[in-house]
Formats: C-alpha cells, sequence, structure tokens
C-alpha cells in the first residue's frame, strides 16, 4: 500500500510538473506573441507616420506643381491678356494711324474750315460793301419802283392779264441815324452769305467726306450739288416774284384813304433778306427729304400716298407768300414747290 501511495504521488507530482511546464510555454508563447504584436503595432504606427509623412510630401509636392503650373499658367493667360490689350490698342492705333486723324486732328481741321469759310466771307463782306452804294437804288430797291425789270417782264409775258401801275412808287424812309449804315452792314453780310454758300458747303462736305462710306458719298455728292443750285433757284425766284409781289400788294393795300403808307428802311431790308433767304431754304426740300429717308422718318411710298395731301398743303403755302390773289403768279409760285415735291420723291431712299 505504501509502495502504491508513492507510484501515485510520484504520478501526480509528474502530472504537476507537466501542467506547470505546459503553463509555462503557454506563458512564453503568449508573452512572445504580445512582444510581435507590440512590435507589430509600432510599425504599424510607424508605417502610418511615415505614410503620413509621404502623404503630406506628396500633397506638398503635387500642390507646389500644381502652383507652379498655376504660375505660368496665369503668367500665360495675364500675357495674353496684355497681349490681346495691346493688339487692340495697336488695332486703335492702327485704325487711327491708317485714319491719320486722332479726335483733336479733326478738331483742328474743323477750326481751320470755320477760319477759312470765315475769311471768304469776310472778302465777299468786303466786295458787297464796296459795291453796295453802286447797286444799292437798281437792285436792293427796284421793287419800290414801276421801273423794276420784273414788273415790265411779266406784264409783256402776260399780254396784259396783268396790269401794273406805271406810276407806282413807294417812299422808304429812315427814323434812326445809324440806319443807313447798319443797312449797309446788314445788307452786304447778306448778299455775302449768300453768295458764299457754295463755298460753305464745299467746306462742309469736305469735312465730313472722311468719315462717309463709297455708297454715301457716291449718294451725297449729288445732293450737296444738287441742293446748291436750288439754294440759288429758290434765292432767285425769292428775288424776282416772291418778294416784289408780296410787297406790293402790302404797300397798294389801303384799308382807309386817311391813312398813308411809310415804310421803314430797317423794314424793308427785313422783308428783304428774308423773304429771299427763305426761298432759298425752301427749295432745299429734296435734299432733307433725302436726308429724312437716310434716318428712316420717310419712304417713297409715303410720299406718293400723301401725294394729293402734299398738293393742297403747297398750294396754300404758294398762296400765303403771294397774297396778291394773282392766279398768274400764284401759279409761278406753286409750280416750281410742286416740282421740288416730285425731285424730292425721286431722291429719297427705297424701303
Amino acid at each position: 500500500m505504501a509502495v502504491k501511495n508513492k507510484r501515485a504521488n510520484r504520478k501526480n507530482q509528474k502530472a504537476k510538473a507537466k501542467a506547470k511546464e505546459k503553463q509555462a510555454y503557454r506563458i512564453s508563447e503568449l508573452q512572445a506573441a504580445n512582444e510581435e504584436n507590440s512590435e507589430n503595432t509600432v510599425q504599424a504606427s510607424d508605417s502610418l507616420s511615415g505614410v503620413e509623412e509621404t502623404g503630406e510630401s506628396s500633397l506638398s509636392e503635387t500642390e507646389n506643381q500644381a502652383i507652379e503650373n498655376s504660375q505660368p499658367q496665369g503668367a500665360s493667360t495675364s500675357s495674353a491678356t496684355q497681349e490681346s490689350a495691346k493688339k487692340s490698342s495697336s488695332g486703335d492705333d492702327d485704325e487711327d494711324e491708317e485714319d491719320g486723324m486722332s479726335f483733336w486732328d479733326h478738331l483742328e481741321v474743323l477750326r481751320w474750315a470755320i477760319f477759312r469759310t470765315a475769311c471768304v466771307l469776310l472778302v465777299a463782306f468786303c466786295l458787297w460793301f464796296w459795291a453796295m452804294p453802286h447797286i444799292f437804288d437798281s437792285f436792293v430797291m427796284g421793287a419800290t419802283s414801276s421801273d423794276f425789270f420784273v414788273y415790265r417782264w411779266l406784264s409783256q409775258l402776260s399780254h396784259g392779264l396783268i396790269s401794273f401801275d406805271p406810276n407806282f412808287k413807294v417812299e422808304i424812309i429812315n427814323i434812326e441815324v445809324t440806319g443807313p449804315f447798319m443797312i449797309h452792314i446788314k445788307t452786304s453780310f447778306y448778299m455775302a452769305a449768300i453768295v458764299t454758300f457754295p463755298y460753305i458747303i464745299y467746306e462742309l462736305w469736305n469735312f465730313i467726306r472722311p468719315a462717309l462710306f463709297e455708297n454715301e458719298i457716291r449718294h451725297l455728292r449729288p445732293a450737296f450739288l444738287g441742293g446748291t443750285v436750288m439754294f440759288f433757284i429758290g434765292c432767285a425766284i425769292g428775288y424776282m416774284l416772291v418778294f416784289p409781289f408780296t410787297f406790293r400788294f402790302l404797300t397798294e393795300y389801303n384799308l382807309s384813304p386817311t391813312i398813308t403808307n411809310q415804310i421803314n428802311l430797317s423794314n424793308y431790308i427785313g422783308n428783304f433778306s428774308m423773304l429771299i433767304i427763305v426761298m432759298g431754304m425752301v427749295f432745299e426740300m429734296p435734299l432733307l427729304a433725302w436726308l429724312l429717308s437716310c434716318f428712316g422718318l420717310i419712304t417713297k411710298s409715303f410720299l406718293r400716298e400723301y401725294k394729293r395731301h402734299a398738293l393742297v398743303v403747297l398750294l396754300v403755302t404758294a398762296a400765303i407768300i403771294t397774297p396778291s390773289g394773282d392766279p398768274f403768279t400764284l401759279m409761278l409760285v406753286f409750280i416750281p414747290l410742286f416740282v421740288l415735291y416730285e425731285a424730292s420723291i425721286w431722291v429719297v431712299k427705297k424701303e
């Protein structure tokens, strides 16, 4: 029995020793595994930090590259804008160089055009001022006497239909001290302005011609030439027909036999110059119609559609200009106005 107990105790001790060895082995394995895990964690943390550093470095490198790339692009865009601005400015300069004139150059041209016009007007004024005393009675005061060539010419042309009093004479009085001198200056200036009208149109044409296109120049040249001719025709009709008959009608109109007409010199010259210049401007109707058509305000169809209404207006206008009531004189004024209206239809642009 004692032997058996000893054997059992030995077996138990051996079993306990083996169990202890197994536990120690397991503990050592666990410790080794823990150490390996700790090393792995350290390595992982190190790798993560390295990745972060490399990521930051790569990001910084990419950002630097992007910045470096953006800088030349921005520089290129800025340089491109600068080049485009230079091109545009150079284009404007080229246009100015092609035109050959700047804004101030145009003002200089306008100044010289006005100066030349003033010089020509001054020369014409001096010539008329010198000649006025020699032609004043026959040319300016001709409508006050029955010896006026228009009265005699119309009397012969109408074969007695228009009769003029051979004793017709209107006395013109002066009631101002400076009247004769001022009338001398005014009449000379009016005549100089009428005579130099073509040169004024010429200077105006030279000033605006560089700004026009070829087709506009082709249309404006005959318009200005025709307008100048029509202006002189209008002035001639105003001098030979409108003013003489208007003046004669108004002076012969007698409201009462107790009234004595005494015409003031300044009043006579004012009506004389006004009617002549107004008729010259009225004869610019075709040029005005052409300009209005250029702005799209009137058309050929508009003028043709309202021709009947225009005839009535022209007839009334002729009756107002020539209040004598004479149908022959009325027709002498109405026919040119009607021809002007037809010329306006011809020169107006199509739709």
